[in-house]
C-alpha cells in the first residue's frame, strides 16, 4: 500500500466512511443476481475504501484483487449489511498496511460466517416482526379510505430500518477495527480462519438442506420407498448430492452458470415428469 493510499485512508473522516457503509447497506438488493445473488452490490459499497487504499496506477493489480475478492457469493438481510461492511473495511485496511503478516482469505471467511446468523436475526425482525406490523397498520387504515395508512407503514418501516443500519454499521467498523488489532498482536489468524471456515460449512450447509428441497417419489410396492431408504442412511441426500454436482460443475468453469440454471430446469421438469424426483 502507498503511504499515498495509507495517509487518504487515516485522514478520511469517520463520519463520512459511515455515511459510505450507510447508504451501501441500502443498496444491497440493487444488481441482484442468481448466480451469487448480492455480490455486485457488495462490491459497490467497498470500492470506495478500496480505491483509497490503492490510489497509485501501479497497484492496479492490487485493486483488481480486492475487487475480485468481494464479487464472491455474499446474501444476508440488507440491514444487516452493515455490520459486516464495517467489519470487512476494517480488515481491507489492515491488509493493506500490513500485506505479509494479515491473510486476505480471512475477510471472505468472516463474510461466509455472518451472513447465516445475521440473516437469522434480521429476517425474523424486519421481514417476520417490523414489516408485518407496519403493513397490518397500514393495512387497517388504508382500507378505511385513510391515505395516512401507507404513509405511516413507510416510517414505520424506514424508521426502525435506518438507525438500525446506521449503528450496527457504526459497531462493525469500530468493534471490527479493534478485533483485527487484538487477532493481530495475539497471533489468532489461523484459528479465526478455521473457526470461520467452520461455520461457513454450517452456513453451506444449511442452504443445501433448506433450499434445495428435493425428494424421489420411487417406491416398488408398498413395502420399499426409496425416500424412506435414503432418508434412513442420511437426512436430504438427494439436496447434498445435487449440491455437490452443481459445485463441481461451476468449478469446472467449463460451463456457465446461466447454462447450469437451464439446464437445471429442464432436467427437472423432466425428472418430474417420469416421476423420478420431486420437491
Amino acid at each position: 500500500m502507498s503511504i499515498k493510499g495509507l495517509e487518504a485512508q487515516r485522514n478520511y473522516p469517520l463520519n463520512k466512511k459511515l455515511k459510505e457503509i450507510f447508504w451501501g447497506s441500502w443498496c444491497m438488493q440493487t444488481n441482484w443476481n442468481y448466480e451469487r445473488q448480492m455480490n455486485t452490490a457488495f462490491m459497490y459499497g467497498m470500492s470506495k475504501t478500496i480505491d483509497r487504499l490503492y490510489p497509485d496506477p501501479d497497484e492496479v493489480d492490487k485493486k483488481k484483487e480486492a475487487y475480485q475478492r468481494h464479487l464472491e457469493f455474499f446474501n444476508i438481510t440488507p440491514q444487516c449489511a452493515s455490520l459486516v461492511y464495517g467489519i470487512c473495511i476494517a480488515m481491507e485496511e489492515e491488509y493493506a498496511e500490513h500485506p505479509d503478516t494479515f491473510d486476505p482469505g480471512a475477510i471472505n471467511a468472516v463474510k461466509v460466517a455472518l451472513m447465516g446468523p445475521l440473516s437469522g436475526i434480521g429476517d425474523s425482525l424486519f421481514q417476520g416482526t417490523i414489516r408485518i406490523i407496519a403493513m397490518s397498520i397500514g393495512i387497517s387504515l388504508a382500507q378505511q379510505g385513510s391515505i395516512v395508512g401507507p404513509i405511516l407503514a413507510a416510517l414505520i418501516s424506514i424508521g426502525t430500518s435506518a438507525p438500525f443500519t446506521w449503528f450496527m454499521g457504526k459497531l462493525g467498523y469500530t468493534k471490527g477495527q479493534d478485533f483485527v488489532r487484538q487477532m493481530a498482536e495475539a497471533d489468532l489468524m489461523e484459528k479465526v480462519m478455521f473457526g470461520c471456515s467452520i461455520a461457513g460449512l454450517f452456513v453451506i450447509g444449511g442452504m443445501s438442506a433448506s433450499l434445495a428441497n428435493l425428494t424421489t417419489p420411487l417406491k416398488f410396492g408398498e413395502a420399499f420407498v426409496l425416500q424412506n431408504v435414503l432418508d434412513g442412511i442420511m437426512p436430504k441426500m438427494i439436496p447434498l448430492a445435487v449440491t455437490w454436482i452443481m459445485y463441481f460443475i461451476i468449478k469446472s468453469g467449463k460451463v456457465k452458470p446461466m447454462v447450469v440454471i437451464l439446464s437445471c430446469f429442464v432436467i427437472g421438469i423432466v425428472l418430474n415428469y417420469f416421476g423420478i424426483l420431486a420437491c
